[in-house]
This record gives structure tokens, C-alpha cells and sequence, in this order.
């Protein structure tokens, strides 16, 4: 994999401009779906709210998602206790709500009604948020976690990716039994064959990525 050095800045751009290259025709969404991958030590909102910015700076509506909005309540993520691998990988984010509330409306045909986000994991109760009305042309960043091999519909999937020892030194103390589960993440979704973009950023203040490849 051949990786080039360049700045969160340029990168956002670069994203921005294959979205502008691809402003959907006649017949097709009238929203674009990003997804900006990687596990919590990889600073997935970092990116997505550079290229929200970038956006917006040309005059395009952009919505961050994050996948932390749409955790299951606690009674289910932590049915098979706190520290379940398999839970994580498959039973912690609520990808039905996913699809009903982001995507669904942003698919040909949508409303272009988006709820952003759907549960507080602090309070472990409904966030309450108002749906955004989203116009044409706009477009929605999800970002987090576990995001590829869904078959969520991304026009653009990046992957920030994070060596095992990279990974292990930038998780909180509390959340390195996700470890296994990133591993597993890794070895058999295998994102960064998913990916339009994989970025390396075991040192966040010099990123380096493949660029776009599709």
C-alpha cells in the first residue's frame, strides 16, 4: 500500500472535491453519504468536521453523524457483561436505527429528513434531538467505529487506520479490552480493501494516505 504524506486540511479538501465531481444527476439521491472510519484513538471527528467545514465554505450543507449517537441502551450492549468482544463487534451500535433514520432518508426517492443522533450513552437515555431537514445537494458525514462492511451506502468510505502498538498506546486505559475486537475487525472485514481512502495516522500530526482510489 503506497501512502503519501499530507495535512488533515488537504485531505478534507480532496474529499470535498470528488464530492463536487460527483453532485448526483437526474434519477439519483439528491443528499451524499460519507463515511469516515476508525476506532475511537483514531480521532474519526477530527476529519469529519474538517470536511464539514470545507463544505460549508463552498456553500454545501454538511451534517456530522457520529456513531456514538446511535449506541443501544446499556441493558442491551452490556447483556453479556461490559467487556463482551462479540457484543462490540455486533451488538453495540444500532445499525437498523442507522439506516432508518440516516440513510433511508437520504436514498433516492429520501425526505432528506435526518435524525443526527438517537442515544446518549452518558445518560443512557434518548437524546430528544429535532430531525434536521436536510436541502439537496447536502451532505451527511457519519463517523466512528466498525462502520465498514455494513453495506451502508457511502459515496465515499475512508478508513483511518491505526498500527496494533499505535492503537494500544492512544486507547484509554478503560477501553483497551476493545483491543481484540479491533484486531478482529482488522483480520476479518479487512476495511481498508472496503475503503476509497485508507489514511495512517499513527502520528495524528503527520497523517499519510493512499488517496482516492475510485
Amino acid at each position: 500500500m503506497h501512502l503519501e504524506a499530507i495535512t488533515w486540511q488537504r485531505m478534507a479538501e480532496q474529499l470535498a472535491d470528488r464530492l463536487d465531481d460527483r453532485k448526483p444527476g437526474a434519477g439519483e439521491a439528491m443528499w451524499q453519504r460519507v463515511g469516515i472510519d476508525g476506532a475511537p484513538a483514531a480521532g474519526t471527528g477530527g476529519l469529519a468536521g474538517l470536511l464539514a467545514e470545507v463544505l460549508r465554505g463552498r456553500g454545501r450543507t454538511a451534517l456530522v453523524v457520529p456513531a456514538e449517537g446511535f449506541l443501544r441502551p446499556a441493558s442491551l450492549r452490556f447483556e453479556y457483561g461490559r467487556e463482551d468482544v462479540d457484543s462490540y463487534l455486533g451488538g453495540w451500535y444500532d445499525t437498523a436505527a442507522l439506516w432508518r433514520e440516516v440513510f433511508g432518508p437520504t436514498d433516492p426517492g429520501g425526505t432528506g429528513r435526518v435524525l443526527p443522533d438517537l442515544w446518549d450513552p452518558a445518560t443512557d437515555r434518548a437524546t430528544r434531538s429535532p430531525y434536521t431537514e436536510l436541502p439537496p445537494g447536502a451532505v451527511v458525514i457519519v463517523h466512528g467505529p466498525l462502520l465498514l462492511g455494513r453495506w451502508f451506502p457511502f459515496d465515499i468510505g475512508v478508513h483511518i487506520r491505526l498500527s496494533p502498538g499505535a492503537l494500544a498506546r492512544r486507547t484509554e486505559e478503560a477501553a483497551r479490552w476493545t483491543l481484540p475486537a479491533f484486531a478482529r475487525y482488522e483480520a476479518e472485514t479487512d476495511p481498508a480493501s472496503l475503503a476509497d481512502a485508507v489514511v495512517r495516522a499513527d502520528d495524528p500530526r503527520h497523517p499519510a494516505w493512499t488517496g482516492l482510489n475510485r
